[in-house]
């Protein structure tokens, strides 16, 4: 249990550097921002390839299916959502709506896997989720605020907003999908490396960031893909955009993967899914880092809040599901 809550808690401090690229690149389109990520992903998936080339070769037909399904819904299309949403809308409202993953997967998990990780009883999971969804209030209050100042700046503001809200929402059905997914073909393989299956993940993401670069070259630019006057293939900062894509290519998407397939091998997934509540706090902390000030008070209170109910969470032990 606690080993899996530490993998949890790498997964979120390395998933919460991708909040950040965008507003660090915010003159890069979010498609480029996707395919230089998971192009770093893939290269960097290789010389780990040939050190479990032996595991590799004994995935089926049906697991490489498996990953790249993974990888189209829970890397691609997620973080293409979430890029585009917080260019349009900051990083406050994705953040906001992204935040309430931890009790969408783990509502739909516990409906969904009750037969094979147990139920937690609803009762006792309630408190938990209510104390996580009170910190993804709080949290975000402040921010609140500011967007609601914002929505009367005219109806192109009221706009966009609407359109980060609407992508944001995108990513979170993506990411309720890839976690029980995901857990579903580990907990259906125990015999597997989480290592190997983050490998191979990353693997099948190079094909696709390379068709992804060559799609931006070849598609006419008044589709609004690229800004105008935007240069192929590494834009106007070039040492910036591949410092930064290989950082989170490593740290975000191998490492990060790494230790989300080790948690989901050991916790129930209804259990896991609350843990990306620590991919919203470290969001938060790196955002706070960035733009140079300290938290609320509002924001303090939420994050004991956050912890509380996944402290809480985590006491709750399943019970066997009836047939």
């Amino acid at each position: 249990m606690w080993t899996g809550l530490l993998f949890a808690l790498g997964a979120g401090l390395m998933w919460g550097l991708v909040f950040v690229a965008p507003l660090l690149m915010a003159d890069y389109p979010p498609a480029l921002l996707v395919a230089g990520r998971y192009l770093a992903f893939g290269v960097i998936a290789l010389p780990l390839a040939l050190i479990d080339r032996r595991s590799l070769q004994g995935l089926a037909r049906t697991d490489w299916l498996e990953a790249c399904k993974l990888s189209v819904i829970g890397n691609f299309l997620y973080y293409l959502c979430l890029a585009a949403a917080i260019q349009r809308a900051g990083a406050a409202l994705p953040t906001v709506i992204i935040g309430t993953l931890p009790v969408v997967i783990a509502i739909s998990s516990n409906l969904r896997d009750h037969r094979r990780d147990g139920r937690l009883p609803w009762l006792q999971l309630s408190p938990a989720l209510a104390l996580i969804a009170g910190g993804i209030a709080f949290v975000n209050h402040a921010e609140l605020q500011r967007l609601a100042l914002g929505l009367e700046a005219g109806p192109e503001a009221l706009q966009r907003y609407a359109q980060g809200a609407a992508l944001a929402v995108v990513a979170v059905a993506c990411w309720t999908w890839y976690p029980i997914r995901n857990a579903d073909w580990l907990r259906a393989h125990q015999e597997r490396s989480p290592r190997v299956w983050a490998t191979a993940q990353g693997l099948v993401t190079l094909p696709m960031a390379l068709l992804c670069f060559a799609l931006l070259g070849l598609l006419p630019r008044d589709l609004g893909l690229l800004p105008a006057g935007f240069e192929l293939p590494l834009g106007p900062r070039p040492m910036a955009y591949l410092g930064l894509m290989a950082a989170i290519g490593l740290f975000s998407s191998w490492i990060g993967t790494l230790c989300w397939n080790e948690a989901s091998q050991r916790l129930p997934t209804s259990l896991v899914g609350q843990l990306i509540v620590f991919e919203t706090l470290a969001a938060l902390a790196y955002a706070f880092v960035l733009a140079g000030r300290w938290p609320s008070a509002w924001t303090l209170s939420g994050i004991a809040l956050l912890i509380a109910g996944v402290i809480l969470a985590l006491r709750i032990k399943p019970q066997p599901s009836s047939a």
